[in-house]
């Protein structure tokens, strides 16, 4: 898919390039969207994801509540501030693009609070059974990764067959992330999008 300038795209642009394995970047210079397609593609496999012991005892353990899509505004800001360094692929049209997502029961947010206060999230998308996970931060130590691993069993007991990571990077690979080529996570995707039934929210 060619660059897109800001306006022309909308949430039913955005569902069909998730169904078909493209997601967006924007460009906070030229205002452009960019559309991606990595080959290898980065994904967990739900039945053999890791976390460390110490990590599963801090969710467990009540070290934070979770929500989800409590403060999906402010999850997403969040995450557009923690990306500052790396060039802000969270632009405001991102922003409002997924809160649209948002609005329309697409796009969800987990939380983790620490004392009433927001301490980490993540965002992402979910269509039929896959969920494509978008970005995440923290602002107390282990917050980001204790709502992943919320989210993975989230997943796994409503029956997510798909948790789509995009990229591989060192923060996640320690919990076991796998490198499938394009075709083969296009027949994992197409299998999971054929679950229709299957809801993260509510």
């Amino acid at each position: 898919m060619p660059p897109q300038k800001h306006g022309q795209i909308g949430p039913e642009t955005l569902e069909y390039a998730y169904r078909n394995g493209i997601f967006p970047m924007g460009d906070p210079e030229t205002g452009e969207i960019h559309w991606y397609r990595p080959d290898p593609r980065a994904i967990f496999d739900l039945d053999s994801f890791h976390a460390p012991r110490r990590l599963l005892k801090t969710v467990r353990g009540g070290g934070f509540t979770f929500t989800v899509n409590l403060a999906f505004g402010e999850v997403i800001r969040h995450c557009a501030r923690s990306h500052q360094v790396e060039g802000m692929w969270i632009t405001e049209e991102i922003i409002e693009l997924y809160t649209r997502m948002h609005n329309l029961g697409r796009a969800h947010s987990v939380e983790a609070w620490s004392g009433g206060r927001l301490a980490g999230g993540l965002y992402g998308v979910a269509f039929g059974a896959a969920f494509m996970g978008e970005s995440m931060f923290h602002i107390e130590r282990d917050a980001s990764k204790a709502c992943l691993v919320y989210l993975v069993e989230r997943l796994k007991s409503r029956g997510f067959v798909l948790l789509d990571t995009q990229f591989p990077t060192e923060h996640l690979a320690q919990f076991g992330i796998s490198l499938v080529s394009h075709r083969h996570y296009l027949r994992r995707l197409k299998a999971a999008l054929a679950l229709e039934h299957v809801r993260f929210a509510p």
